[in-house]
């Protein structure tokens, strides 16, 4: 059995296992998974520190235990010799009086050693290992009191924190028990129990084999995964025996798994009289409030059924717990179709006056001067969309805050937006308009769809520019991993809103529409900035900001990071689709062979500049003197220069980014003659000066490109 100290079929000793179980109150599901998580990670740390080497860490965890098992971790520490040199044997006596002093020792009892420089006092140490059993407790010990749980309690009259009050602890190594002591005083031995209704008897275990299976025996699933697969399965199938399928909901999947220690699955009835409800609302309250998994109809509209997970077995196959959660929920719907009733009695236009009572933030005046500026920002933007109706988008930003103040979104926070479309459907409006309404927001996250209607884009895109440069402008900008606006997320919602839709438009012209908006509609608005934040430095710190985000954006999709980095090098470049295009022809030509050895290039002419620079102290930025070109080379790479370089310009003023890297590898054969034939570093000074200047001029036209000393290789 795991655990035990015996023969195994290669020859060798098992070495023993701990098990450990921390059983308390509910755990909250959010926080399960992150908990055995840190569990192991504790535990990993502290043998490390104790020299104990082990195999396989695993951790579990139900509503009501944390639980752990470590193979093979050695009875004992390892011995351990230390050694320290000390002073020349021949040294004086001070030093040697006060090395032997220092580590307690008499000369007889260190060693002399002869080495190339003399022969030297060494003091050894031999340390034997203690017992591991002896160094468990305390190890287990600290893990509980410095566990970092998000929040935690104390209860009783102990300091122990924990997320729950503990009950008591189980503490084994090679099958015999380890007292472990809490400030609590909780207590510790071989004793846990099974499900809290179906066999809350309490039990002994020697090993983690014997654990699982009692408690399977005793109606729990240890395994958070089997726990999952098993409601999984279970949700799968009924749907399948009544002709629907389950609506995939991963995040109540976990969170359910969570709840339940021994899943037990049954469907209920929605009463026909919710179905007239949004569907987004009756599976919003159902998952939020009751957890309950929802049913599609084959065409995928919303079924009138339900699926509970319950956390025990009914004498009655569970008909009393399904008429229980059937009636709850009749109460939980009752009120959402409430709501619903009553909101579209007014209309989303007279709700606007309501919004000044919302506060947007202090220093950026309330909803109503949100919108306002909304309004304006989408109808500037209208015209950089394709197809976009500038009276559409104006109309769509002056609603789309407008269901913030219904019933219904202020119960359910999560269906703003949402909520809008439907009510602006029953006023009557354009359904382009009632869309935008619906997909302001997106998108939320990398796995967002992001908006790809004209309107749309138009309200998605100014709400998040909006909110960036009102936040940039009081200062309040995101540090470290602390971003309470969510600014990041605004920033990575208009790059994705921009380059999905091909947008052509100059962020930073937009940048400062949007600041004088603020201006507009908030009172002092600049009075209310730091002294040293003004305009053009909003425009430059957002600008590095979306910089920054669009290199995360483009490194997670496989661009390099320094090709990204040497076209923002580029001053001036504030068009997303053009610096898309710019990089992707530059990583094309950097791939083939003529970029490679035209890079190689760059970098020695670069680099024999730099130095000359140095040295002299000057830069080396002038004209070239053509009359003072000797060579056949110099004026042959002196005329390809200003035939590439206008041929680049002329190809990059036109957005024909691949002709003006066709340009440049035009050099390459030239740049290797010149190299081959050329000294640059003549002993004229006039000449040298000249040759380098050329390739100053070598290294300035491959600039109009991509600032080529950024990139690595």
């Amino acid at each position: 059995m795991a655990g035990d100290e015996s023969v195994e079929g290669g020859g060798g000793i098992a070495m023993p296992e701990l098990l450990l179980e921390l059983f308390s109150e509910e755990l909250p599901a959010r926080m399960q998974a992150k908990a055995a998580k840190d569990l192991a990670q504790l535990v990993a740390a502290g043998l490390k520190d104790l020299g104990l080497a082990h195999g396989d860490i695993r951790t579990f965890v139900t509503p009501r235990r944390l639980a752990l098992v470590v193979d093979d971790i050695p009875k004992r520490q390892p011995d351990l010799s230390e050694e320290k040199r000390g002073p020349r044997a021949d040294a004086p006596n001070k030093a040697i009086e006060g090395f032997l002093r220092a580590n307690g020792l008499t000369r007889a009892e260190c060693q002399e050693r002869v080495s190339e420089k003399g022969t030297f006092l060494f003091s050894v140490v031999e340390k034997k290992g203690r017992e591991t059993a002896s160094l468990l407790p305390s190890l287990i010990s600290e893990v509980i009191a410095k566990f970092p749980w998000q929040k935690s309690m104390r209860w009783g009259d102990g300091q122990t924190r924990w997320v729950r009050p503990l009950q008591r602890l189980m503490c084994l190594f090679g099958g015999r028990e380890l007292t472990v002591e809490t400030r609590n005083g909780i207590p510790c031995g071989n004793i846990t129990s099974g499900h809290r209704f179906l066999a809350p008897e309490t039990f002994t275990v020697t090993n983690f084999i014997e654990y699982e299976t009692k408690l399977r025996n005793a109606y729990v699933i240890l395994d958070r995964e089997e726990r999952k697969a098993i409601i999984l399965e279970g949700v799968e199938k009924v749907a399948a025996d009544e002709g629907l399928r389950l609506r995939e909901d991963n995040s109540l999947l976990e969170e359910v798994a969570g709840l339940v220690e021994w899943p037990v699955i049954k469907t209920g009835r929605i009463d026909a009289s919710f179905m007239v409800v949004p569907e987004e609302v009756l599976i919003t309250s159902m998952r939020a409030h009751q957890k309950y998994f929802s049913l599609l109809n084959v065409d995928g509209s919303l079924a009138p059924r339900f699926v509970m997970v319950a956390n025990t077995e009914a004498r009655d196959g569970g008909a009393a717990i399904i008429a229980g959660n059937e009636r709850v929920l009749r109460a939980r719907l009752s009120d959402a179709k409430f709501f619903w009733d009553q909101d579209r009695k007014t209309t989303l236009v007279s709700r606007i006056p309501y919004l000044a009572e919302s506060v947007f933030h202090a220093k950026l005046g309330n909803m109503a001067h949100k919108i306002e500026r909304l309004t304006a920002l989408a109808g500037e933007l209208a015209a950089h969309i394709p197809n976009c109706g500038v009276e559409d988008a104006r109309r769509a930003a002056q609603l789309a805050k407008s269901d913030l103040v219904s019933e219904m979104v202020y119960e359910f926070p999560e269906l703003q937006g949402v909520m809008g479309r439907y009510y602006a459907l029953n006023d009557g409006e354009e359904e382009t308009v009632a869309n935008a309404i619906a997909e302001h927001y997106a998108p939320v996250g990398p796995g967002d769809d992001c908006p790809s209607k004209p309107v749309s884009v138009a309200v998605a895109l100014a709400d998040k520019i909006d909110t960036l440069v009102g936040f940039f402008a009081i200062g309040e900008t995101p540090s470290g991993s602390r971003d309470p606006y969510a600014l990041r997320r605004a920033a990575l919602g208009i790059i994705r809103l921009i380059l999905d839709n091909h947008l052509r438009l100059s962020l930073l012209e937009v940048i400062m529409k949007a600041y004088r908006f603020y201006d507009e509609t908030v009172t002092e608005f600049e009075k209310k900035q730091p002294t040293d934040q003004r305009p053009e430095k909003v425009q430059d710190e957002l600008m590095g900001f979306l910089a920054d985000r669009l290199k995360v954006y483009l490194r997670e999709r496989g661009i390099r990071h320094d090709h990204v980095e040497s076209v923002f090098s580029l001053d001036g470049e504030d068009d997303l689709v053009r610096f898309i295009a710019r990089v992707d022809a530059l990583s094309r030509f950097l791939a083939s062979e003529e970029g490679e050895n035209l890079l190689a290039a760059y970098k020695r002419a670069s680099n024999i500049v730099a130095i000359e620079e140095k040295r002299e102290n000057v830069s080396l930025d002038g004209e070239v003197a053509v009359d003072k070109l000797l060579q056949d080379e110099e004026r042959a790479l002196f005329d390809a220069l200003l035939k590439s370089s206008t041929r680049a310009k002329d190809a990059i003023c036109k957005e024909r980014y691949i002709d003006a890297m066709e340009a440049m590898a035009s050099l390459r054969s030239y740049i290797d003659s010149f190299f081959d034939k050329v000294t640059v570093i003549a002993d004229d000074a006039d000449l040298r000066a000249n040759r380098l200047l050329l390739l100053s001029q070598f290294r300035t036209t491959l600039g109009q490109i991509a600032d080529f000393s950024c990139i690595e290789g």
